[in-house]
């Protein structure tokens, strides 16, 4: 890859409202990534958010046909041939929705491999936040793809606080986020936190990006 190629950073966004919570926690991960991304190298960085509600009907269409339209097509493109993905989906009886993982059944179970995600939900109460270990993170690990150790839930209760000393806000959990993201599209160690390590980090708390991938790979 040229140093002149931008990298390319590609959030899905599985909201069905408008507005919709969901595309504003992507649309604020992405805005983390490509600060860290922006602050720590001198390559053009290039954010796209895909909004499946646009897509549901050419998703529908494609599960039942196997064609997928153009527009549809090149939204699987851009996914696959990211350089870092953001997943973003509400919660719909305690899961991800269909919509997102209809989207997600399109991708070849390889086309992700190795693959930088960060996982995010939204939901109406903290209770649903285990969809990101339950759901969420076997769904990329089939798709081979690696997933970041932050994910973001988001309640509504969540929006514009602040946290407090035992709890991370929303603002700093997307922060941490997006600076392991970018970090691990530029292969540096998946560590994405403003802090400095506490007396709980064992030597292992901060495992490189090309250990993880090839320790992918070899499996």
């Amino acid at each position: 890859m040229f140093a002149t190629t931008p990298l390319r950073v590609v959030a899905v966004s599985a909201g069905l409202s408008q507005p919709s919570s969901t595309r504003l926690l992507a649309d604020r991960l992405a805005a983390a990534t490509r600060e860290r991304l922006t602050a720590d190298q001198d390559r053009s960085v290039e954010v796209r958010v895909i909004e499946l509600r646009d897509l549901a009907v050419d998703i529908a269409n494609h599960l039942v046909s196997g064609f997928p339209p153009a527009e549809l097509r090149e939204a699987i493109d851009a996914v696959t041939e990211a350089d870092g993905l953001i997943a973003v989906t509400p919660v719909f009886t305690a899961s991800y929705s269909g919509l997102f993982k209809s989207f997600f059944d399109l991708i070849d179970n390889t086309a992700l491999t190795g693959k930088p995600v960060v996982i995010a939900a939204t939901g109406g109460t903290a209770r649903h936040s285990l969809v990101l270990e339950h759901a969420m993170r076997p769904l990329f690990a089939y798709l081979r793809a690696v997933t970041l150790p932050t994910s973001v839930y988001a309640a509504s209760e969540d929006w514009g606080a602040s946290g407090d000393e035992y709890t991370e806000g929303l603002p700093s959990r997307i922060r941490r986020a997006g600076g392991e993201l970018a970090s691990a599209i530029l292969g540096r160690t998946v560590s994405g936190a403003s802090r400095a390590p506490g007396l709980d980090d064992g030597e292992d708390a901060v495992v490189p990006f090309e250990q993880q991938l090839a320790a992918l790979r070899q499996g």
